[in-house]
């Protein structure tokens, strides 16, 4: 065979791209303290906004070394179906609405119970 002949290659096998003539982004490193003393250190683009809370490792979230806390939200309390239709109507059509309910209800004729099914035994 040729020197020049091409090999095949399995996958999964090195790659052939390399690091040259590849500027990578400038960084900057920022470094988040844990309440229970872990350190985590992450690397940001210069032009990326910083949170100022990271979750660590441990699950607790960790504040950024010399930042402060940012301000919670006030938290909007859940709306619930009592909330979402009082929103529609006053508790005073509400009060008529039950009324009529009820009463079409209480007059309305009774059906009669069905009559339960009776097994038919077969004869061999």
């Amino acid at each position: 065979m040729s020197d020049g002949a091409l090999r095949g290659t399995r996958l999964g096998a090195t790659s052939y791209e390399s690091d040259v003539h590849v500027e990578f982004a400038p960084r900057q490193m920022v470094t988040y303290d844990c309440p229970d003393g872990h350190e985590t250190t992450m690397p940001f683009s210069v032009e990326a906004e910083v949170p100022a809370l990271w979750e660590c490792r441990c699950g607790v979230e960790a504040l950024m070394r010399d930042g402060e806390r940012p301000v919670a939200k006030p938290v909007k309390p859940p709306r619930t179906h009592w909330d979402m239709l009082l929103e529609r109507r006053s508790r005073d059509d509400l009060e008529v609405l039950l009324a009529e309910r009820l009463t079409l209800i209480r007059n309305a004729p009774a059906k009669p119970a069905a009559a339960p099914a009776r097994r038919v035994r077969k004869s061999a």
